[in-house]
């Protein structure tokens, strides 16, 4: 638990480190700037993860869904292999 400066009536309220803690003496928020950038993150975060192309949607047939659950998987072990191989040749000698 601490204090935080409220960026709009700049008296020090107490701050529970939660972006939605609001001012005691004016009710605005405290960290106005981190929430916002958080939901921002959040929203980019899903737009992402709806345009990978192994995303499963809740529309998708049982057969597209399995398709992308293999891709998936597939995938994941791709990428497995290329990290420990390139693990391998850092850890070479010389």
């Amino acid at each position: 638990m601490g204090e935080k400066k409220c960026p709009n009536c700049g008296k020090w309220s107490e701050w529970n480190q939660n972006l939605s803690d609001t001012c005691e003496h004016c009710g605005e928020i405290l960290a106005k700037t981190d929430l916002a950038f958080e939901e921002k993150r959040a929203a980019q975060k899903k737009i992402n993860e709806e345009q990978w192309v192994f995303f499963i949607k809740e529309d998708d047939s049982d057969f597209v869904k399995k398709s992308k659950k293999v891709g998936n998987f597939f995938y994941s072990l791709y990428i497995t292999i290329i990290t420990i191989i390139a693990w391998l040749i850092a850890a070479l000698p010389g």
